[in-house]
């Protein structure tokens, strides 16, 4: 018996939250002793790539490498994941909650008849039942899920859990997927995808800039500071609205809610909306020069200062230290 554990990659690289969800996966499995962590991968990746998967827990992944699983088409997905959960014997599934992961969930909870968890930040309380603490209110609050069902899914929630990384290899074995014409009765026409070095759902860091950066032209300081930590480049609602930065830069309730190890608000007031967005970031870290601005009661550090005179110094002292 395993926990099996559907993993996404892009661009030939497993995604940091899925390496997350193996790690919780395995933390799991020794909670619960339900045996080793199998990983599955659907469509084209090397197997050296997911080998890697072994230094989070896994001890083996399924790679189904048939390139019609490459565009992440819901219904084969659901499919392919299915059929490896029998294939192992699996009674639970672990996934990272995205929007890939959230549609395949939901319909795998009808294909398993399995009780869905999604937005998981804990491992299960099993002293008495199956009971999961999950996040609810775009963060603001905890529920706690009872499941009953024999199957169950979970989906944790980035930085959910620490991970750490050893050395451990995983047997990399083909899996071979029965799929039906029906399997792809929905197809995935064009595909648009936001430009930047690191993108907003996959940063471990990021650098946002509000209205307090007093136009386009002055952002040149917040990309050097992203590119020197290797993060990628945020904004606030009105400043998307208004065209100085993208629409797929705004972070926000509305916008894309990310949940980095570190977020820098730069001339951000700190409206609700916002804060809904970035309320799960690990460490905070907001500069205004007002000192009353809402955002420094969310901040777990804060600097009262013009970000004008602010960033260059952070940056040229960053430059000294990376």
């Amino acid at each position: 018996m395993s926990v099996l554990v559907y993993i996404e990659h892009s661009e030939g690289k497993v995604k940091k939250t899925s390496l997350e969800a193996v790690a919780f996966a395995k933390a799991l499995a020794n909670q619960t002793s339900e045996g080793e962590v199998t990983a599955l991968a659907l469509g084209t990746i090397s197997s050296d790539e997911l080998a890697l998967v072994g230094g989070a827990g896994a001890s083996k992944v399924l790679h189904a490498s048939d390139s019609k699983l490459n565009d992440g088409v819901i219904q084969a997905h659901s499919t392919a994941v299915a059929q490896a959960f029998k294939s192992v014997g699996a009674k639970t599934l672990v996934l990272a909650k995205s929007s890939l992961g959230d549609a395949v969930a939901a319909r795998l909870s009808i294909k398993l008849k399995a009780g869905l968890v999604s937005n998981v930040v804990e491992l299960p309380k099993t002293d008495s039942g199956y009971s999961v603490k999950r996040s609810i209110y775009t963060g603001k609050a905890f529920a706690e899920s009872l499941v009953t069902t024999e199957n169950k899914i979970l989906a944790i929630k980035k930085n959910a859990i620490d991970l750490k990384l050893d050395d451990s290899k995983a047997a990399v074995e083909e899996f071979v997927v029965t799929l039906s014409e029906s399997d792809f009765a929905s197809k995935i026409t064009a595909t648009e995808r936001a430009t930047g070095e690191v993108l907003l759902p996959e940063a471990d860091i990021v650098v946002s800039g509000g209205r307090g950066m007093k136009g386009p032209e002055n952002w040149g300081m917040l990309e050097e500071m992203a590119k020197i930590l290797g993060a990628a480049t945020g904004c606030s609602k009105p400043v998307s609205d208004i065209g100085w930065r993208p629409h797929h830069e705004h972070v926000g309730q509305t916008g894309v809610k990310v949940a980095p190890t570190l977020y820098i608000a730069v001339g951000i007031s700190g409206a609700i909306q916002h804060l809904a967005g970035v309320n799960s970031s690990k460490c905070i870290v907001v500069i205004n020069k007002d000192p009353e601005a809402p955002f420094f009661k969310a901040a777990d550090y804060g600097i009262v200062g013009d970000a004008f005179e602010v960033i260059p110094k952070l940056n040229e002292a960053l430059k000294a230290e990376l």
